[in-house]
């Protein structure tokens, strides 16, 4: 798959329900490579069943994917097409992350690069590494893997102020590879990172934000909890534009 070339994911038509309850409908998403887009919503809202359907291991009552206009049933059994962060742990805990890093097609000195504290971790199971450092190995192994889109859920989840920094970055740098579609609660980080942001709103609509924190207010995605804890530092920021402006470092 060209990497220079423009690619574009869409997914719309999508119906999903239990037991007579509607959790998705009139939902439509297009990704592009070259873009991080952003996807919002409170708890409940069905963000995880989405992309499950997009990726292509969650079946609704009906769903469409299309790569460059080209109806996909199954994305995930497609070579170089996409990769998927789930919430839960997925990586077998009595692999070794160096083995785990081969198995994902992305060499362990990269991750090195991004995170200098994993050296120390090659040879180590991931069963035996801390929740922290075993969702950073993990969140790296689907952000780096060699494929045209990648959806990330939670991808700050567990991880240390610092490190959400930095993993940010890392973000940022990826995005000229590939499109991301984004998910997690630190919203301050994805939407600064975001070229387009798309909320979930009951009962299980996309709607596409134009004026997004005005939108966001208005639809009262924001909760009374500052959550200025869960912000970039405007040093961050200005490294994240700056990664932007350059393109990947190689």
């Amino acid at each position: 798959m060209d990497p220079m070339k423009k690619h574009i994911l869409e997914a719309d038509s999508f119906w999903l329900e239990y037991h007579g309850r509607k959790i998705l409908q009139s939902i439509y998403i297009q990704m592009q490579t070259g873009h991080v887009t952003a996807l919002l919503g409170r708890n409940g809202t069905g963000k995880s069943s989405l992309m499950q359907m997009i990726f292509g291991t969650l079946r609704g009552q009906s769903q469409s994917v299309r790569f460059n206009g080209d109806y996909i049933s199954h994305p995930y059994r497609h070579r170089g097409l996409i990769g998927y962060l789930p919430q839960h742990p997925f990586l077998p805990a009595n692999l070794r992350v160096r083995e785990v890093c081969r198995l994902y097609g992305v060499d362990f000195t990269l991750l090195c690069r991004h995170f200098e504290s994993l050296e120390r971790y090659g040879h180590t199971r991931l069963g035996a590494l801390s929740t922290g450092n075993r969702r950073l190995v993990s969140t790296l192994l689907v952000l780096l893997m060699p494929v045209a889109f990648t959806l990330l859920d939670e991808p700050f989840a567990a991880l240390s102020p610092i490190h959400m920094e930095q993993m940010s970055l890392v973000i940022a740098e990826e995005k000229a590879r590939k499109g991301i579609l984004i998910s997690d609660h630190a919203y301050e980080y994805v939407l600064g990172l975001a070229d387009e942001t798309y909320l979930i709103v009951p009962v299980g609509r996309s709607v596409l934000l134009k004026d997004v924190r005005s939108e966001l207010a208005e639809f009262g995605y924001f909760s009374n909890t500052s959550a200025s804890a869960f912000a970039p530092s405007s040093s961050n920021a200005s490294r994240i534009d700056s990664v932007n402006a350059s393109g990947p470092q190689t």
